[in-house]
């Protein structure tokens, strides 16, 4: 009888579907690849003077985790939070605020603010908290159209610009270091012999304007006491580059801390080509839906 049981128990077993894998949307890192938690992540970037995100642009992972992390740290810092955003440029500032505080509405905010094609799916939400709750959101980054004359003509171009123009950007002249990392790598990407051309070397201060802009206005947009989060592409933040290196000059006592997204085919450990990018990274799978 036993023996009986425990074979049409053995059956029935071997007809029921296995337990399902678990498919986890993402997982987090330390910088040297040792799995960390959430929680354990959220309390050490409560405890920082400035955060950065490094997403990329087009991952919604990791713009819920921007949404969910604000929420967190708005809760922690008990409301003495302030949002930094790439995805708007200084000379919208104003508009920002009026939407923030409530005096503009949607259409009147999207019509004049230039937001960026994804602002409705990956960006609106959070200044809809921010007007919920009452907490400042500032864009940071320069004027595109300035960046592109850089890009083209050099940094001399900024000096013909008007006085209430150039409180749009950062003290100058503007200072380049081409050995920082990142600005090598940019380097790299247009070849050897390009890469000490004056069209590549424009680029490049182009992209430092940009990290310079937004380092220094960020720095000056918060409070003493506050947090401030700042979001941005992971090329502006990763391996403590680029903004950093900047605001470092600014202001080197701030406790800063960094995150970046990557994409993996697997999200068991982290490969190490993503290693020391961040203090945390967030590994999303490659096949993620993105949203554009």
């Amino acid at each position: 009888m036993f023996r009986f049981l425990f074979l049409f128990s053995l059956l029935l077993l071997a007809g029921r579907p296995l337990p399902a894998q678990d498919r986890p949307a993402y997982r987090l890192f330390r910088a040297a690849g040792k799995p960390t938690a959430y929680g354990q992540m959220l309390k050490e970037l409560a405890a920082a003077d400035v955060v950065f995100f490094g997403e990329q642009h087009n991952d919604p992972i990791a713009h819920w985790l921007e949404l969910q992390l604000a929420k967190d740290l708005l809760r922690l810092r008990q409301g003495q939070l302030v949002l930094g955003l790439e995805m708007f440029e200084r000379d919208v500032q104003p508009l920002v605020d009026q939407y923030t505080t409530g005096e503009l509405d949607d259409k009147a905010f999207e019509a004049d603010s230039r937001p960026w094609p994804n602002y409705a799916t990956d960006y609106k939400p959070l200044l809809q908290l921010a007007r919920q709750q009452k907490f400042r959101v500032v864009g940071t980054n320069v004027p595109r159209r300035y960046a592109s004359q850089v890009a083209k003509g050099g940094l001399p171009v900024l000096d013909a610009l008007p006085a209430p123009e150039k409180l749009w950007l950062p003290p100058l002249p503007l200072l380049v270091d081409f050995n920082l990392p990142g600005y090598q790598t940019m380097a790299k990407m247009f070849g050897t012999d390009a890469a000490h051309g004056a069209g590549v070397q424009n680029i490049i201060r182009a992209q430092a304007l940009k990290d310079a802009t937004m380092a220094y206005f960020l720095q000056q947009a918060r409070p003493e006491g506050h947090l401030l989060l700042h979001l941005n592409g992971a090329y502006h933040s990763d391996n403590h580059d680029g903004i950093l290196a900047y605001l470092r000059q600014y202001n080197p006592k701030l406790k800063v801390l960094t995150i970046s997204t990557v994409s993996q085919a697997g999200l068991d450990k982290l490969e190490l080509e993503h290693q020391q990018k961040a203090d945390f990274v967030v590994v999303v799978p490659e096949d993620m839906t993105k949203t554009y």
